[in-house]
């Protein structure tokens, strides 16, 4: 769709408005297309104005959204009042067009948690937050249930932090093989074995000079996750050299939760289970994302359900004091009858941390390049409708969501938790509440100035190899998270 903006330049609001009306189509710039949408945004004194003409498949809408300007406190809250207009005024033709609206309503964002969680902060109570999503943003009943609740848990978060915490993240980019909905940098061993120690000499080489940093800014480490990729991809030795020299370099000892992702099941053995318990991990995740052996094969995973049962047993007599189940809604060849089973199962295995994603079609994953059949976004849905009342009803409840693009049906992942589960980790870095360092190669730090509202970002180069060859940019990054907190501190 041709996408033609008049007055300011929210792509990504717009964007994200068009793929939940438009899923099939992708927004172009400066080329002509039969599809159109022409949005614009005048501002006179106080109050802006927010224009949409839509013209899809020889039919035309409009849509008209204001901004009351004057209660605006900054110049960033300016923004956020101008572009929601803008949003809206897109939902609005859209909605009028299509005659469909979306699960999420308006809701372009990210965290729409967050949303709620600032509306509760204002003083407003659940009832005036959940109309104004309502009223305002059109957001469907099941959503709302879903939204207060990680509103709430992301509040509570956040009042049990101090000023000088922060959350470590451990990138470990090697996986058994590539599943095809992935996108993420991480490399099959099968192709890289030669890559794991010198990567791993590479990681705890920036561990210490972290370690340090962090030691001497009187920072303290909150919460802990080790990710990927799949962590357990190394062996035992190999995870209680890095392991150990986590702890000896960082003070873990008032973490609320260290985390290991064990990911995929034919990684994990009795052996790697035990070097995780003796270096203090008390959250482990399995990640199934079906125990259906066709949708396995379909995603590229060579490991079966029966596989996934023992791991788990494996799991349960190493007495983690938690244990997280992935899984994913809109899987090739996957139903919504299979889903069921599947999810039935995984809540019998007993852990009391679940959290549901929903297929993202992402550019570079295998089920985007070769065309894959997945599910219709009414089967999704049907999967997505079962979860929350089944989920519910064995005694978890949501603490947090977030949405991404390319998401079938435009709906979200969301994290549910049995009481006394709740992934801190989880809630910290979703909601922005403080800084995530994060080691490794693809880490992205995001260091947080939560009283000042200001956030700036880090990246680690992507790949293993250049990771290990270009330690500069390592040094780079510490520099400037350095200066950040030294910033902080002077102000």
């Amino acid at each position: 769709m041709e996408m033609i903006f008049e007055g300011h330049d929210y792509r990504y609001a717009v964007e994200q408005s068009l793929l939940a009306f438009f899923p099939n189509e992708r927004p172009v710039y400066g080329e002509e297309e039969s599809n159109r949408a022409r949005v614009s945004l005048t501002v006179e004194g106080q109050a802006g104005t927010a224009v949409t003409e839509l013209s899809v498949e020889g039919r035309t809408a409009r849509g008209r959204a204001q901004a009351a300007l004057s209660g605006a406190e900054d110049e960033y809250q300016r923004e956020r009042l101008l572009q929601r207009a803008v949003k809206l005024s897109f939902f609005e033709a859209a909605r009028a067009l299509t005659g469909v609206t979306p699960a999420w309503g308006a809701l372009t964002g990210i965290r729409p948690a967050k949303l709620a969680a600032g509306l509760l902060e204002e003083g407003k109570s659940e009832e005036e937050a959940d109309r104004i999503l309502r009223d305002v943003y059109f957001v469907s009943d099941s959503r709302r249930k879903l939204c207060l609740p990680c509103a709430k848990a992301g509040l509570e978060a956040k009042q049990g932090l101090k000023k000088n915490e922060i959350s470590l993240y451990v990138g470990i980019p090697f996986c058994p093989t590539r599943c095809a909905y992935c996108s993420f940098v991480s490399n099959s061993v099968e192709k890289s074995f030669h890559l794991v120690e010198p990567y791993l000499q590479a990681l705890l080489a920036e561990a210490d000079s972290a370690a340090a940093m962090v030691k001497d800014l009187g920072l303290k480490v909150r919460s802990f996750y080790m990710g990927g990729g799949t962590p357990t991809t190394l062996t035992a030795e190999q995870m209680d050299r890095l392991l150990s020299r986590l702890r000896e370099g960082f003070d873990l000892a008032d973490a609320v939760e260290l985390t290991v992702e064990a990911g995929r099941p034919d990684t994990i053995t009795a052996e790697k289970l035990t070097v995780l318990r003796k270096n203090g991990v008390d959250r482990i995740s399995v990640n199934p994302q079906s125990m259906d052996d066709r949708v396995l094969a379909a995603i590229g995973r060579r490991h079966s359900g029966d596989d996934i049962r023992k791991a788990m047993e494996l799991v349960n007599a190493a007495g983690f004091p938690h244990v997280n189940m992935d899984l994913i809604a809109g899987l090739p060849e996957d139903t919504p009858e299979s889903f069921r089973r599947t999810l039935d199962e995984v809540v019998a295995f007993g852990t009391d941390n679940i959290t549901i994603h929903t297929l993202s079609l992402k550019k570079g994953s295998r089920i985007t390049l070769e065309g894959t059949r997945i599910p219709t976004e009414e089967e999704v849905a049907a999967m997505l409708d079962y979860a929350a009342p089944a989920l519910g009803g064995a005694g978890f409840a949501p603490y947090y969501l977030y949405r991404q693009k390319y998401m079938s049906g435009s709906f979200e992942n969301v994290g549910w938790c049995r009481p006394g589960g709740t992934g801190w980790y989880n809630i910290y870095i979703m909601e922005e509440l403080h800084t995530i360092l994060s080691l490794g190669a693809g880490g992205s730090t995001k260091m947080v100035d939560q009283p000042r509202n200001r956030i700036e970002r880090v990246f680690n180069l992507k790949f293993p190899q250049e990771y290990i060859q270009r330690p500069e940019k390592i040094a780079a990054n510490q520099a400037a998270f350095r200066a950040f907190y030294q910033q902080m501190t002077k102000q």
